[in-house]
């Protein structure tokens, strides 16, 4: 298993419309282009032999590696450090200029050296179409080759010092540099038969590498956080920034699919898509550090969606979309590659997009009720006919939040989130004074939360559960305070809390349900889901527990990886499952980081006047 590394062994660098991974070995082992959710040119993180990779790294016995961001950007640098020499590779993508969609996309590797002399080697290896197709191989000049793939061509150009040498249909290059020198090889992705790109020179790399550094400087001078936890938050930010696609303004849920909950399973999922429920939960947290563009901009997309109608599923809204908004997303294997380390199968494309999951009406009402805009008038009108639909539609069973394939359900969380969908539209009519049937709305919001309580409560658990026929527990309930749905300090709630930490949390890491008592459908089993944990680690703060809130935030932040990412889960061993890294994650880090600030603050502030800050935390705050 040496041929893959570990999921967690990569940094993400992106250009606000596509996204690499870069693994700590330095290969670029995934990279899908024109888009987030395009056909991969490399792959071989789902197959190490078949799906191409592009590696430059020292070429060197016994070399020493660490990765790192340049502080605040999304710069990463690979170091090497040997007996001989130290040397480092800074891989980036400079934002685009204009947020029009382009297929000219570019992935710098700049090699410097440092002390003594290092010598590095080039192995650039596409496999077009998620490996399925040939390509023709090209090479203009010594520095310069074009693969050629079907409607997509991969330029692949060095600055002087580097020769490009054919191996067969492949490229590879050795050089060695001294201390105080420099190189770089850029990969550009084009449209079938573009023309070439200027050739690279050292000089013109330094630039455009300083302008991709003052890019995320400048763009994270718009965060207004300045708690505790600065460093993580701000990576978490940028995280979320990568993975939106600039032209739609549209968040995709992970850049990566096919990485297994479970390695060897078969719970491998493609995440490149948009989720209503994922991208409306970042609204909030988006205006709270300050990004209120990239808010707006989503809104937009969303309302977009809800005039334009024509789903998939057949519904007003579905659960995902491609990022501009198609909503065909049509699931097939690709049985020829192996999957990362043998998890089969490897799925493109995500068959639950015709699933219905009744929640999104309510997080996606919750997203445009964020802000004092709330669009045009014709917005506004389908905004309200969709809720004069959802007043006919919302006692269904559905497939959930989790979007299991064990059958439809009364779940729980959806009717928690469809009275925030009523919720929601009766104070955005009043508020601003807007036609509505506000009455209906008023009573069907009525009549969910009576029966959440009568038939979601269960009286032997002493906890509102998964849905109305199970006494199993479902960690997304974990969000029903921050909605507004009961108070976190409510005894009902607190008996839920302290149920699920006796069924759903190990050591602070938070299972999102247990399939063995409630099968999905899917065989085996999955890891704790840090959304989850870090769910809980916000409903503790609110409910005022905040010395066990701040011990598990503390732990869970000892899971992110070497450059503060996370994937989607946690393994038994500590190690990251899942794709990655995951926006929802990073989402839900931000969100409890900020409740924990505040709690924290407001218990200080409190113990301000008596006994000292210290005091206040640690004697009535935890009660």
């Amino acid at each position: 298993m040496d041929r893959y590394p570990p999921i967690a062994e990569h940094g993400l660098i992106g250009d606000l419309q596509t996204a690499a991974l870069v693994s700590s070995r330095g290969e670029i082992d995934w990279w899908c282009t024109p888009r987030f959710d395009s056909p991969s040119v490399f792959a071989s993180l789902l197959d190490a032999d078949r799906g191409g990779h592009c590696r430059l790294s020292a070429d060197v016995e016994g070399v020493t590696v660490r990765q790192l961001y340049l502080s605040d950007t999304a710069v990463l640098v690979t170091r090497y450090m040997a007996p001989g020499g130290v040397g480092e590779v800074a891989d980036f993508m400079l934002p685009l200029d204009s947020p029009a969609a382009t297929d000219r996309h570019r992935i710098v590797r700049a090699v410097r050296v440092v002390r003594g002399s290092l010598p590095f080697r080039l192995v650039c290896r596409p496999r077009f179409d998620y490996a399925r197709a040939a390509h023709s191989l090209r090479r203009v000049d010594d520095r310069t080759a074009v693969f050629a793939g079907p409607g997509t061509d991969l330029q692949v150009q060095a600055t002087e010092g580097i020769a490009l040498a054919e191996d067969g249909q492949d490229v590879t290059a050795s050089f060695t540099l001294e201390a105080g020198q420099t190189a770089a090889v850029v990969l550009t992705s084009t449209g079938a038969g573009a023309e070439l790109s200027a050739a690279p020179s050292v000089d013109g790399i330094a630039a455009e590498l300083e302008a991709c550094r003052a890019f995320w400087l400048s763009w994270l001078r718009q965060c207004t956080y300045r708690g505790r936890w600065q460093d993580i938050v701000n990576r978490s930010a940028i995280t979320l920034k990568l993975l939106t696609y600039a032209p739609t303004g549209a968040p995709i849920a992970a850049a990566t699919m096919g990485l297994p909950e479970q390695v060897g399973g078969e719970r491998n999922w493609d995440y490149r898509y948009t989720w209503v429920r994922d991208a409306s939960l970042s609204v909030g947290a988006l205006i709270d550090l300050g990004f209120v563009e990239e808010a707006h901009a989503f809104r937009a997309w969303l309302r977009d969606r809800l005039e334009a109608g024509g789903t998939a599923s057949g519904e007003p809204l579905q659960i995902m979309y491609r990022i501009d908004g198609e909503p065909h997303l049509t699931e097939e294997v690709l049985d020829h590659l192996e999957g990362y380390r043998g998890s089969a199968p490897v799925r493109a494309g995500n068959a639950a997009a015709d699933q219905i999951q009744l929640d999104i009406y309510g997080e996606a009402a919750d997203a445009l009720a964020q802000t004092g805009d709330i669009g045009s008038i014709r917005g506004w009108k389908t905004f309200s006919a969709l809720l004069d639909w959802l007043v006919d539609h919302w006692d269904r069973p559905d497939e959930g939040i989790w979007e299991t394939r064990g059958g439809r359900q009364d779940f729980t969380y959806s009717r928690l989130m469809t009275w925030v969908a009523f919720d929601r539209g009766v104070r955005l009519a009043r508020d601003h004074s807007r036609p509505a049937d506000t009455a209906r709305w008023a009573e069907a919001r009525d009549t969910v939360f009576r029966q959440i309580v009568d038939r979601g409560w269960n009286p032997e658990r002493q906890a509102f559960v998964q849905h109305y026929d199970t006494r199993v527990l479902d960690a997304s309930l974990l969000l029903m305070p921050r909605v507004g749905f009961l108070s976190p300090r409510d005894p009902a709630w607190l008996s839920t809390l302290a149920a699920m930490d006796g069924e759903l949390v190990s050591d602070s890491l938070v299972y999102r349900y247990d399939p063995a008592a409630s099968p999905d459908g899917l065989r085996g089993s999955e890891g704790t889901f840090n959304l989850c944990s870090f769910l809980y680690v916000e409903a503790l703060a609110r409910a005022g527990k905040l010395h066990q809130a701040r011990y598990a935030f503390d732990k869970m932040l000892t899971y992110a990886n070497h450059v503060g990412l996370f994937a989607e889960e946690i393994g038994p061993s500590g190690e990251q499952l899942g794709n990655f890294p995951q926006a929802f994650t990073h989402l839900a880090l931000v969100a409890a980081a900020m409740a924990l600030d505040e709690e924290l603050q407001r218990a200080s502030d409190a113990g301000a006047g008596g006994a000292g800050a210290g005091a206040g935390v640690r004697g009535g705050v935890d009660g």
